[in-house]
């Protein structure tokens, strides 16, 4: 059995178990793409999360956006911002960067309204902390499509991951 035929045949319950943090805390995007079953193709089943994500408002997305750790600082994080976070090796910061990164988080938290995401996968400490700080020079609008870009990003990685 193919790993697209399992997927079809999982009944909703075990598919939101599954596919519930594609998108950070957000189960009911899984439950709405649970739905749209059965899927051709993995990317078919990738265009439904990601679709699902796209036509969702404004005050849903910030709440996604919310859902996301602070990076390095926070200490409550799911299974897959862990692996992430440490695969981009955000656990083995010097006390200089882990000191930047709180300034950063707290910044951006304040001027934003929600945490800095970034897709940090195969991005260095360096890349990311630069990548912080020329965003945190954006106005809100640019911001807010940038951050929804980058969801979209780690969504579509943590898919990948399942297919690889």
């Amino acid at each position: 059995m193919s790993t697209l035929d399992k997927i079809n045949s999982l009944d909703k319950s075990e598919f939101i178990n599954f596919f519930g943090n594609i998108f950070e805390k957000s189960e009911w995007i899984a439950d709405f793409v649970f739905n749209e079953k059965p899927f051709k193709n993995f990317e078919d089943l990738k265009t439904s999360f990601i679709s699902r994500f796209d036509k969702t408002n404004s005050e849903e997305i910030l709440k996604i956006l919310n859902s996301h750790p602070e990076l390095v600082v926070e200490s409550n994080l799911t299974k897959d911002s862990k692996k992430e976070q440490q695969g981009a090796n955000l656990n083995r910061c010097s006390n200089q960067e882990y000191q930047e990164f709180k300034k950063l988080n707290h910044l951006y938290r304040k001027k934003f309204g929600f945490p800095f995401i970034i897709a940090v996968k195969g991005k260095s400490i360096h890349e990311i902390l630069v990548n912080f700080k020329n965003r945190i020079k954006q106005n809100k609008e640019e911001e807010f499509k940038e951050a929804k870009e980058q969801v979209k990003q780690i969504a579509s990685i943590r898919l990948d991951k399942i297919f690889i």
